[in-house]
Formats: C-alpha cells, sequence, structure tokens
C-alpha cells in the first residue's frame, strides 16, 4: 500500500526545486490543481505548463507542513507557504486537500486568504 502522506510531504519539498517537469509528474494525467477561487487546471499538461509560468515568478518557495492529516486516499495538511515573488517576501497560510489514486495526485486543492498573498 503506497504512503499517501509521505507522497504529499514529498510534493511539498520538491517545489524548493522550482522545476515544473517534476512537480506535473506528481500528479495523474488527468490530475487537477484548483487554487481557490482561481479556475482549476485540468491534466498533467495543463498543470506544467501553470507550473513553469509561476516558477519564472519566484525567486524561491518553501513549503513548510505543520500538522498533515492522512484518510486513506485523502490527505490535508495546513501549511505556511513562505515565497519571493518579484522582490516581495510572502508568508501564506495555506490549507492544501489531496486526493491520490494509484500513488499519484488525482486532484489538489489549496484554499487560502488570497488578500494574505500580496507580501511585503
Amino acid at each position: 500500500m503506497a504512503d499517501n502522506g509521505k507522497l504529499v510531504t514529498d510534493f511539498c519539498r520538491a517545489w524548493s526545486r522550482l522545476d515544473p517537469d517534476e512537480l506535473a509528474e506528481y500528479f495523474t494525467p488527468d490530475g487537477v490543481y484548483h487554487n481557490i477561487p482561481m479556475d482549476p487546471l485540468v491534466g498533467r499538461e495543463a498543470i506544467r505548463t501553470a507550473l513553469a509560468g509561476m516558477a519564472k515568478s519566484l525567486k524561491d518557495i518553501e513549503f513548510e507542513i505543520c500538522r498533515q492529516v492522512v484518510q486513506g486516499d485523502l490527505v490535508f495538511n495546513e501549511r505556511i507557504d513562505r515565497m519571493t515573488i518579484e522582490g516581495r517576501k510572502i508568508e501564506l497560510p495555506v490549507v492544501g486537500v489531496f486526493e491520490i489514486e494509484d500513488g499519484k495526485i488525482k486532484a489538489w486543492r489549496d484554499y487560502f486568504d488570497r488578500g494574505m498573498s500580496q507580501g511585503s
């Protein structure tokens, strides 16, 4: 049986490398990435393209997982995402919900206060 918690933890750690190809490979081919309230990205290639665009504007990023709960194929985590975008440092409290299928991320939804993403 796959360790869904480890998969999500590894995925969150991989963000620090800002490699869109590596990150996209964590998803199923028809995976969904939905940053609430933005429109969802559907399919590994759409996710890869969007992540490549994000990587260009990010100087660095790190996900600090504060708490994580695994229930079968669902993984919930409470995180602080720290990043530098266009010279602005941001610390963003986030709740992530991950649905896992066959050792890959089938769906990822992040909930956060968009107003807090402006940074300093």
